[in-house]
């Protein structure tokens, strides 16, 4: 139970509605237990009747009756205290799902980008959801049969104990018995239950991967072999939770074992007593067997609650997991910071923490605000590295980076975003409209923005000849589309911001060389008064900038305009005359 702690501030949260929801419980389950009392009467009526004490048939019949309307009475009562019992317990739990859930999917926006490289997305998804679910069942009906279950064995041994002691000493006998099996086959439920877990999650990273990967997988034509890798998860999976029944399932034949045991202690020994004289009435045998066999749901919730409970904490551990990671990139001022664009790098070097591939190797250079800086370089060289730390993505190894003349890390990391606009090589696009999707960049966009935004990345007119124009429904991560129609909505999204620093990075590797020309031209504008960096391995992208510099392996290699890095021998030239000569 110390996993479920964590659960123990929402029950605070609602602590009014969770007491109402006892308390309607409680007066349910005592409006339940009049049945066996007025059972119990009627047979020492009809008993009386029988023996000659009670001669009057009218009088039978009269009491008979009123029982019979007590009954019902209590049945009606009983039911709508139940209805009002789940619309509050059960209510709680739908809240604290819906708080814990929220919880969840905060704490993963908070986490930086490293903790997303190490873990699965299907395993994500799984913690939030299922696992999410199995918390809910023991914050809701785990809670509500166990107060059920407490209520019910209280007053009905009261009452049981206040009608004949001996017998119910008897009757009870075999709770301890069940007790001690529940405590052995609960450990064995919560091992089977958490690697359960483990193996639904990795179902959820399998079909995850598949569906996202759909076209690679029908692109080589490995559909089978797709197919028998989710068929070998299943049945792996469909053993963990076989192995978890087969332990779960010998409740029930121990709450039948322990109900027939007690119905025949209660019939063999009250038969006893009553021949005895011990008992008075008859009526006293079958209060009790109502009593046994209204005790056997909550017999059975015992065992379904633990195991309930046992999958909760499996599910609540796996939570906690995350819910307890600290993100590495952390928010060290929390007053809004201003943004004017000057970025200095002093001797940075970076190490990816999960490869320990150094990117980036003492790098220094500095942009001034309003200039427009290139970076190209072979593929690998940290180009894409450069803009990832400008973003705070990473933290630096060593070194220093500065905006308008602060570190970097004692800006507000909020503020720092805010200002940015950045377009990543593989453009993401939401499974939402064409224009919720430039709207991204800014949510209060009017529409004379989005379509100048989209005029300015050379897009307005593809989106036109669409059907529904801005208002079409992209497929998921934009698979509808173009990769050069992809990029250039991707680069409306950024410069609808608005934004001081903008960071592209190889962001027109998918569109011909016409529409990369009047995509530049129209940037040239929109940045003249804005820090701009331009990642590339085309020169026609970068020559117009005012500084370039050339990566090779984490270092600096180069820096200039395009005209003197073209003056002197080296890659950029190399790199320039080999375009060129292919442009041709």
């Amino acid at each position: 139970m110390k996993e479920l702690q964590h659960v123990n501030k929402y029950f605070y949260k609602y602590r009014y509605k969770l007491l109402a929801g006892i308390l309607i419980t409680i007066v349910a389950r005592i409006f339940l237990l009049f049945t066996p009392e007025l059972v119990g009467n009627s047979v020492d009526v009809i008993d009386n009747y029988r023996k000659g004490i009670t001669t009057d048939v009218a009088v039978v019949k009269s009491e008979l009756l009123l029982n019979i309307f007590y009954i019902i009475g209590a049945a009606i009562i009983g039911g709508v205290f139940t209805f009002l019992m789940r619309q509050t317990i059960i209510y709680v739990s739908r809240q604290i799902e819906f708080d814990l859930k929220n919880e969840v999917y905060q704490q993963y926006q908070r986490l930086s980008l490293d903790f997303y490289k190490s873990n699965r997305t299907g395993d994500l998804m799984s913690r939030i959801s299922e696992d999410v679910g199995k918390v809910r069942e023991y914050a809701g009906p785990a809670i509500m049969y166990s107060i059920n279950t407490v209520t019910l064995f209280i007053i009905a041994l009261i009452l049981m104990f206040n009608s004949a002691p001996t017998l119910t000493l008897y009757t009870i006998i075999p709770l301890p018995i069940l007790s001690y099996f529940i405590y052995i086959l609960s450990k064995s439920i919560h091992k089977r239950s958490t690697v359960v877990q483990q193996w639904l999650a990795k179902l959820s990273t399998s079909t995850q991967e598949t569906f996202s990967g759909i076209s690679v997988i029908k692109s080589y034509g490995i559909e089978e072999a797709t197919i028998a890798n989710f068929d070998a998860l299943s049945v792996e999976s469909r053993q963990k939770n076989i192995d978890l029944t087969k332990v779960q399932a010998l409740f029930y034949p121990l709450m039948i074992l322990l109900i027939g045991l007690s119905n025949i202690i209660v019939i063999y020994i009250g038969g006893k007593q009553y021949i005895d004289g011990e008992i008075e009435s008859i009526g006293v045998i079958a209060k009790f067997i109502i009593y046994v066999n209204l005790l056997t749901w909550p017999v059975a919730t015992v065992g379904w609650v633990t195991s309930i409970i046992q999958q909760a904490e499996a599910s609540q551990k796996r939570i906690n997991e995350f819910l307890k990671q600290e993100p590495t990139i952390k928010n060290n001022n929390p007053e809004p910071s201003v943004i004017e664009g000057d970025i200095e790098f002093n001797n940075v070097s970076f190490t990816y923490p999960d490869t320990n591939i150094q990117a980036l190797n003492n790098v220094s250079f500095k942009i001034n605000k309003g200039e427009t800086m290139a970076i190209i370089g072979k593929t690998g060289s940290g180009k894409s590295t450069i803009l990832d730390l400008i973003g705070r993505l990473y933290d630096v190894t060593s070194g220093e980076i500065k905006i308008d003349g602060t570190p970097i890390e004692n800006l507000n990391l909020t503020s720092l975003r805010n200002h940015m606009g950045y377009v990543p090589q593989d453009a993401f696009l939401f499974s939402d409209t064409i224009k919720n999707n430039i709207m991204f960049g800014k949510e209060d966009a009017t529409e004379a923005e989005v379509i100048a935004a989209a005029k300015n990345a050379d897009v307005h007119k593809n989106i036109k000849e669409f059907s529904k124009g801005y208002d079409t429904i992209l497929g998921e991560r934009g698979i509808t589309l173009s990769g050069g129609q992809k990029q250039r909505i991707s680069i409306a999204r950024a410069i609808i911001k608005a934004p001081q620093i903008l960071l592209f990075d190889d962001c027109l590797s998918a569109v011909d060389t016409e529409t990369e020309e009047k995509i530049l031209n129209n940037l040239k504008t929109i940045t003249k008064d804005k820090t701009t960096i331009i990642v590339s391995h085309r020169i026609s992208s970068v020559k117009g900038a005012d500084k370039i510099i050339v990566l090779d392996d984490g270092k600096i290699i180069q820096t200039g305009n395009h005209n003197t890095l073209y003056d002197v021998d080296g890659y950029y030239k190399e790199l320039y005359i080999k375009q060129l000569s292919e442009n041709q």
